[in-house]
């Protein structure tokens, strides 16, 4: 499976009750569907996926999978701490309909996470889920490394086709590229360090960004497989504003702040997470004021 592109991470829209909200999920969906997007991913970190339980994964995932149309990689986050919870969340992804799963590194018990823990627990889900196998390093919210002397170990599983590195470290990234085989899907999990992700080899990238900004995401992918260096690292440089109060600033409510200022309604983020303060909808609308697709966007509204 090639997974080169740009892929959006769709959040999880809850109602004023904290439950799941199938039809703005659908509504929103149907506006996703229609940017030129590569492929989508539910139940990721951007999801809140680590607040629903199984019953509600599987709802989101039937929902999506109804309106995400075939031939757009359709990747369903499935990430448990445990092994066995991991290949029983795979399993009912596959039969809902899922192209793949993202499997996050487990972390609770930390210091217990190693190489051979990993190389187990991955393999272990690998042996046993019906669709293809995508890693997800996040150390930022694990606490953990999937380092790539380790993907390394992985990569040769025929069932495990690539990784989500939301890292920002561009050598680890780089090491992870000239560790792989060549169809190893190297993907970056942040726009912060995306142009310097693709330099390097990364095929695409699963981007908060590019559910609110897609077309100047994609246009960065496509300048640097041009060789068009200095135009993508302008571009680069204008994203970074955004990036940082989507990532480290403000997170899942950033995002949901930001669609909300651009038409979609996603609900607020699920307890604990709380809705952004009011001073951030000031900075998010001046960092998104730069992308003409925003204003576009606005004026058909």
């Amino acid at each position: 499976m090639n997974l080169s592109g740009v892929f959006a991470p769709i959040p999880t829209p809850f109602d004023g009750d904290g439950a799941v909200d199938a039809g703005k999920l659908r509504t929103a969906l149907a506006r996703f569907v229609a940017r030129p997007l590569t492929g989508f991913i539910i139940l990721g970190s951007n999801g809140e996926a680590v607040l629903l339980d199984e019953d509600e994964s599987d709802r989101v995932i039937g929902v999506a999978r109804e309106a995400v149309p075939k031939g757009r990689p359709f990747i369903v986050g499935t990430g448990r701490e445990s092994t066995q919870a991991a290949v029983r969340a795979a399993r009912r992804a596959a039969e809902l309909g899922a192209d793949a799963v993202l499997v996050r590194t487990p972390g609770f018990f930390k210091t217990q996470m190693t190489s051979d823990a990993f190389v187990r627990h991955y393999t272990t889900v690998a042996d046993a889920s019906p669709v293809p196998v995508l890693l997800y390093n996040f150390t930022a919210l694990t606490g953990v490394n999937l380092l790539p002397a380790t993907v390394s170990r992985l990569a040769i599983h025929p069932n495990i086709i690539g990784i989500k590195e939301s890292g920002g470290d561009v050598a680890q990234i780089a090491d992870l590229v000239s560790g792989t085989p060549e169809d190893f899907n190297v993907l970056a999990g942040t726009t912060s360090t995306f142009y310097a992700a693709l330099s390097v080899g990364c095929v695409g990238g699963i981007l908060a960004l590019g559910c609110v900004v897609p077309e100047a995401c994609i246009r960065l992918y496509e300048l640097v497989k041009e060789g068009r260096h200095a135009d993508a690292r302008v571009l680069q440089q204008q994203l970074v504003p955004l990036t940082r109060l989507l990532g480290p600033t403000y997170g899942v409510p950033g995002l949901k702040a930001a669609l909300a200022l651009i038409g979609y309604d996603l609900g607020v983020p699920r307890a604990p997470l709380a809705p952004v303060p009011d001073a951030a909808i000031a900075s998010l609308r001046a960092a998104l004021a730069p992308f003409e697709e925003i204003h576009v966007q606005s004026a058909a509204r």
